[in-house]
């Protein structure tokens, strides 16, 4: 919970049985507490993704102008691009032991890592927020047609609100609350789903489609593939480790964790944004899913509608919250899990807020998927990179020194960044910023890529070739063991 009650090599003071809530912040997780499973991973995976801020994305491609076939295809290519990315991020916290913003303190320095913490804590905070806003609308529009409850501001508030006090509950308990109540969300909504199809069956039409919203056929189709396909995995760039560190690699091999995360990322995205575009065919969702989903749904529909809206929302929503909490935790060392995570609570709470009654949804969706696909990319590459050239053996007592507020071992670097790789993330990230295209912004790249977004790829591939080439030299640096900071330069050290 707090890394300043954590032992000398970063592990936690406090053993499980200790509490019901989890003693763990961003410390070393102690091999005997490492009681997960391969399986676990693939449970959480797809059991917390089964809920409407997921099944949403289905909808952009529909909203988009694309048909149903088209729309699936981008999905799936997108998907599927993105897992090989993605998923060999688990196996750094398999070998670290902590979780993937801290891990990378061992390619960007022990400061230069809190560029992660910062990427993992927009990226959760924005779908988050996402998932209660999505999430509410569905219930409160259920309830309205159920049992007539005016669907005005005040039930708005009251739902949202409720929500996240649900989500922060679940986000407080920890990792073992949130892996118990995933396994049932997995079957239970999975149940949900498969309901919705035949609810929806009778008004489906695949090859129906709108106005292509960037003029032709390929270029939506290919934003299409970004925003709302690649975009899943990219989400997960920061948060497999939440996972992944409570597996001893002593029991269980990286093939099988490989494996499982992959599945469990291609199962837990494809299934619920493939129903949102079966649905959003099958009711002309438009411009408004949640309204085209609540007015075509037959009446006996409703309260499943509800229990997904609430529950998967809250199960959705409170692992990232878990995950927020611990990015918050790494970037503050002094505060504790639990106080970094009512604070990310709140915040996207007001997030939430601002996305139902100021900003338009398509738009304010797309936009932020790109932007932090864009500057996300960079970050996982270069961490790739990085566990390949250390096959993933990691000093782990040098991991933890901003957390423990000390200085010095091997991946001090110089005052605690490693400059190569905190070059190659600025650059990849502003080719990425440059060559996007967003409802609200478009880069000024964007005309030399034939107005395709290709940021991602952009990105990714400047990262990769500015950080190889600045490092080629070396693939590690040498350094002393921590040295405890004195007090009054402990304020330097942090700042």
């Amino acid at each position: 919970m707090n890394h300043g009650s954590a032992s000398p090599d970063g592990s936690a003071a406090n053993g499980p049985g200790h509490s019901l809530i989890e003693q763990h912040g961003v410390d070393t997780i102690p091999d005997a507490e490492r009681t997960s499973t391969p399986r676990d991973v693939l449970s959480i995976l797809i059991g917390s993704n089964l809920a409407f801020g997921v099944v949403v994305f289905g909808w952009l491609p529909v909203s988009f102008g694309l048909s149903f076939w088209a729309s699936c295809t981008a999905l799936i290519l997108g998907t599927a691009v993105g897992i090989l990315l993605v998923a060999p991020l688990a196996l750094v916290s398999l070998r670290s032991a902590t979780n993937l913003s801290t891990s990378s303190g061992a390619h960007f320095g022990v400061r230069g890592r809190l560029i992660g913490s910062v990427v993992g804590l927009l990226l959760s905070l924005g779908y988050t927020a996402l998932a209660l806003w999505v999430g509410g609308d569905v219930v409160v529009g259920a309830l309205n047609r159920m049992v007539g409850l005016p669907a005005h501001g005040p039930a708005y508030v009251v739902t949202y609100t409720v929500l996240a006090a649900l989500s922060a509950t679940f986000a407080v308990f920890g990792y073992q609350l949130l892996l118990k109540l995933e396994k049932w969300l997995m079957w239970c909504m999975s149940v949900l789903l498969v309901l919705g199809l035949f609810a929806f069956a009778p008004h489906f039409h695949a090859s129906l489609h709108g106005h292509y919203l960037l003029g032709g056929f390929w270029q939506t189709w290919l934003l299409a593939v970004v925003s709302a396909g690649l975009s899943g995995p990219i989400a997960f760039i920061t948060l497999l480790g939440d996972y992944t560190r409570y597996v001893s690699p002593a029991r269980h091999s990286s093939r099988k964790v490989l494996w499982a995360t992959g599945a469990g990322l291609f199962l837990g995205l494809l299934i619920p944004q493939l129903f949102g575009t079966f649905t959003a065919v099958a009711t002309g969702a438009g411009s408004n899913y949640v309204g085209g989903l609540l007015a075509g749904a037959p009446a006996w529909f409703l309260l499943p509608l509800l229990v997904n809206g609430l529950m998967g929302s809250a199960g959705n929503s409170g692992l990232m919250l878990y995950s927020m909490g611990l990015d918050l935790d790494a970037i503050l060392p002094r505060a504790t899990r639990l106080q970094a995570t009512y604070v990310v609570a709140a915040m996207a709470t007001l997030l939430v807020f601002l996305g139902h009654f100021v900003w338009s949804a398509q738009d304010a969706v797309t936009s932020f998927v790109l932007i932090l696909t864009a500057i996300g990319t960079p970050w996982a590459v270069i961490t790739l990179i990085g566990f390949r050239r250390c096959r993933g053996d990691y000093d782990r007592p040098s991991l933890q020194v901003l957390n423990q507020r000390t200085r010095g071992g091997i991946y001090w670097y110089k005052a605690g960044w490693n400059l190569p790789a905190t070059v190659a993330w600025v650059l990849g990230g502003a080719v990425g910023l440059c060559s996007v295209d967003t409802p609200v912004y478009q880069g000024p790249l964007l005309p030399m890529t034939g107005g395709i977004d290709v940021s991602f790829l952009l990105s990714g591939a400047v990262a990769a070739l500015v950080y190889l080439a600045l490092s080629h030299r070396s693939r590690g640096r040498a350094g002393g063991t921590p040295l405890p900071v004195a007090r009054e330069e402990r304020a330097q050290v942090l700042g």
